[in-house]
């Protein structure tokens, strides 16, 4: 005669009755948001698999593909925010977070290729330094919901060159390329000079490169500028000038693109560019507005 075990006990359990236990097994925890979030996640991992049923040999080529994500995983790449961003995870935390409308410039993908301290530079100054491209002068200014210019806004700004790559992705660069920091003067403005972006694929020779070719799915991401803006009782920005006209708006890899973030950049010939210098080659200009929420309430402020 076996003996009978203690209601809550783990042993002997069917695949309904293992589920509830595992969510039960979170009832303890100390954190009221943690529980909520674990024990969802667990409600709908479990339901996941049951729906899809996978082989033994599929879960552990699962655990492999994650695994393999980690591993090319570093300070210049990162394959995790690769893989949120292809599943339009990164696209859905942000229209959580970050609803449209009000007015605010709308917010769009991080990506994996931000790199923190990014040189800081005067208005005007050129961050390109060296990278291949045509050249290109962006302008714009920052307000605030009401159209109070933002004074002293800091922007950090990072794209890729010509040829589709970014600064970290060339192992033997010594300094940054097409990133750098800098801040809105007294009227809200600011400028820069960079390359004219282009279109470039994701990278796709690590584990969600595979994930794409399984899926017939293409690498491309359309062209585009990052932008991260920081002012003091606003709500950071993040998000991207895409390039109007682009063949990939409508195809970006991360799906990414709002309409709103579209804007032309003119192409002109050589000769004095509007903040005076004066070029020997075509060079083409953008400006975009930027448009910051106020900061949300701290939670123990809202109702």
């Amino acid at each position: 005669m076996s003996t009978p075990h203690p209601p809550g006990s783990t042993r002997n359990l069917s695949d309904e009755a293992l589920t509830a236990a595992v969510i039960a097994s979170f009832d303890g925890a100390s954190s009221e948001r943690f529980r909520t979030v674990a024990q969802s996640l667990v409600h709908h991992l479990h339901a996941f698999l049951a729906e899809s049923r996978p082989s033994e040999q599929e879960w552990a080529a699962a655990i492999d593909f994650l695994t393999r994500t980690g591993q090319i995983s570093d300070e210049r790449r990162q394959e995790f925010i690769l893989l949120s961003d292809v599943l339009g995870v990164s696209m859905l935390v942000i229209g959580i977070n970050h609803p449209a409308g009000e007015g605010a410039t709308e917010s769009t993908v991080f990506g994996p290729f931000f790199v923190a301290g990014a040189p800081e530079i005067a208005n005007g100054e050129d961050i390109a330094r060296g990278a291949p491209g045509a050249p290109c002068l962006m302008t714009g200014t920052v307000r605030s919901l009401d159209g109070t210019v933002l004074a002293g806004a800091v922007i950090d700004v990072w794209q890729a060159d010509e040829a589709g790559f970014y600064d970290v992705q060339y192992p033997d660069l010594d300094g940054a390329r097409g990133r750098a920091q800098l801040r809105t003067l007294s009227d809200g403005s600011f400028s820069f000079w960079s390359v004219l972006p282009t279109a470039y694929p994701i990278p796709a020779d690590g584990p969600v490169g595979e994930l794409l070719a399984a899926a017939g799915r293409g690498p491309m991401r359309p062209a585009h500028v990052h932008f991260m803006v920081a002012a003091p009782a606003h709500a950071t920005l993040i998000t991207h000038v895409f390039v109007a006209g682009d063949e990939h708006l409508d195809g970006d890899a991360v799906f990414g693109v709002k309409a709103s973030l579209i804007a032309p950049f003119e192409r002109h010939e050589p000769g004095s560019a509007p903040d005076g210098r004066v070029l020997d080659e075509p060079y083409y200009t953008m400006h975009y507005d930027m448009v910051l929420a106020p900061a949300p309430a701290p939670a123990s402020e809202k109702g």
